[in-house]
């Protein structure tokens, strides 16, 4: 090969590296007991297995698997209406610690689920570290009851209203969850995608006006003008942290089946790209979760499909642009032989 050849290929190589060259760590939280279906402790599993490492290396990202939380549990005592409240409190617990790590690792973080009440720790950990943090919640549930309100008991469908200080009051004494302070305000929290929202859980987002944005929303603004908004309202001096929890079922079903929840009408694969890349585009994305992914439910294909689809929505969240990666500035005279 000529020198020369080769030395422009080294050249090229180095400053695609230093172009993307982020560092993202990643967690996996087998995790379930946030509510009652079996399987979804499988979902970091199955969305590594589906070459989830190798997929983000092609974005010439530097990735660390810091592997699966293990915990302990600290306290045994639950109280009415949170079922395992004592698991959940443990792995959240131990979950936030990590979080904490890998952000002085000076890494993006990715959290792979489990149920969506591993999301306590994840942004628990992102608001201890960072502080000045606004959340984008990508979901077709609100996810905003208390132990008084649920007509399940099941902690996935709490963790906002655990997480946000407004609503401090509105619970009891938490037995194992005095590591867990709500530091969040609800002001830096936006909805995305709702389309099932319990009386109690419209209530709350009226009285306290949370930014909110459901599919009706999304039909009339379309996705790009949906995500801007909720930025501006969240994060209008665009200076804050950003984390983006983004439950599988978001998307209708027709693109993600196995999930335990599932909402007809919901987000299209396409705009759960656009809305991630758009996130990443600000440069301020520093955590995103990956939640209920249940490879238990449905057909082989439809656990292929949702895995794909988490594969995308995590690949358009750090990086992945489907026009193709943009070739850095002093390289764009290359000789056609290059890239042969």
């Amino acid at each position: 090969m000529d020198r020369t050849l080769t030395k422009t290929r080294t050249i090229f190589n180095q400053l695609i590296i230093r172009h993307y060259g982020n560092k993202v760590g990643i967690i996996g939280v087998p995790f379930d007991k946030g509510q009652e279906k079996k399987g979804v402790a499988q979902g970091p599993k199955a969305i590594r297995e589906a070459n989830l490492i190798d997929e983000l290396k092609k974005l010439e990202l530097d990735v660390r698997d810091y592997g699966d939380i293990h915990y302990k549990i600290n306290n045994k005592n639950d109280i009415k209406n949170m079922i395992h409240l004592n698991h959940v409190a443990s792995c959240t617990s131990s979950l936030s610690e990590q979080i904490r790590q890998v952000l002085r690792d000076n890494r993006q973080i990715l959290t792979i689920g489990g149920d969506h009440s591993v999301s306590i720790g994840s942004i628990d950990g992102h608001v201890k570290e960072k502080q000045d943090v606004a959340v984008i919640w990508v979901d077709a549930h609100a996810d905003l009851n208390t132990n008084k309100t649920s007509e399940s008991g099941n902690v996935h469908g709490m963790p906002v209203a655990l997480l946000t200080s407004e609503l401090a009051d509105y619970w009891p004494y938490l037995p194992g969850m005095d590591w867990q302070m709500p530091m969040l305000s609800i002001r830096n929290v936006a909805y995305i995608g709702l389309r099932s929202v319990d009386r109690y859980e419209r209530l709350v987002i009226e009285k306290f006006g949370i930014t909110a944005y459901g599919m009706e929303d999304i039909e009339r603004y379309g996705i790009h003008h949906v995500i801007h908004m909720a930025l501006n309202k969240i994060d209008p001096h665009n200076s804050k942290s950003l984390h983006v929890s983004f439950d599988i079922d978001s998307l209708d079903p027709l693109e993600a089946p196995s999930t335990g929840t599932p909402v007809r009408g919901g987000l299209s694969l396409r705009e759960g790209i656009h809305l991630m890349e758009e996130i990443h585009r600000t440069s301020r994305l520093n955590a995103i979760d990956l939640v209920e992914v249940n490879p238990d439910i449905g057909s082989k294909q439809d656990v292929k499909f949702t895995v794909q689809a988490a594969i995308h929505i995590i690949q358009a969240a750090l990086g992945y642009t489907r026009r193709g990666l943009k070739v850095p500035e002093g390289v764009t005279d290359l000789p056609l032989q290059t890239f042969r």
